[in-house]
């Protein structure tokens, strides 16, 4: 089944894109975008919980105040270490789904991707001069293909539902594999008949 063909601002280089070309394409600004998050969440997570920790310990018969209010804390220290390992791991989590997301929209043309065309020319290219197949080699048999890059093409925007990537190898990209110097079966034999 055919995926949908959309007009982009940018030209298309693989509608449904391998995991690990995704994160082989990576650039800078997708790093920093990954540090970002995972650098704010726990820092938005200690500020919120930085009020609680400098209230001054006043005792009662029910114990101290702060420690009704943040029973984490133990001899006076702040008791965020685990909250902000927590939020740190979640913060890496959703940083890693922003800078997956800002690749493949390069990949699907939504944004500029002068340099990922430039090298997927040029690495594709190069695959089709050594006969291999362009997106790899998969035992897994046809309707299997066909199953998950219909699940995984375009589910870069349901990362907030469900999170799923491409990680089979398939033939369905969106893509005239004639651009990488790969001629077709069906041109090859109609020029053998001739």
């Amino acid at each position: 089944m055919p995926t949908k063909q959309l007009n982009t601002p940018y030209p298309l280089i693989d509608q449904d894109p391998h995991f690990s070309r995704v994160v082989r394409y990576f650039r800078l600004s997708d790093y920093a975008a990954l540090a970002g998050a995972t650098a704010a969440f726990p820092g938005v997570m200690y500020l919120l919980g930085y009020p609680l920790c400098i209230l001054p310990a006043v005792t009662t018969d029910f114990g101290t105040e702060t420690e009704r209010i943040d029973p984490t804390r133990v001899r006076g220290r702040p008791g965020l270490r685990v909250p902000l390992i927590y939020s740190t791991v979640l913060g890496f989590m959703g940083g890693f789904l922003l800078a997956y997301q800002r690749s493949t929209f390069r990949f699907w043309g939504w944004t500029e991707n002068e340099r990922e065309e430039a090298r997927d020319l040029a690495e594709l290219s190069a695959l089709a001069e050594e006969g291999k197949p362009l997106y790899g080699i998969s035992s897994q048999p046809e309707w299997v293909k066909q199953t998950a890059a219909g699940n995984s093409t375009f589910s870069q925007l349901k990362f907030g539902a469900a999170p799923m990537f491409n990680f089979v190898s398939h033939n369905h990209h969106g893509t005239d594999p004639a651009k990488y110097g790969v001629k077709s079966e069906i041109a090859g034999e109609k020029t053998e008949g001739v």
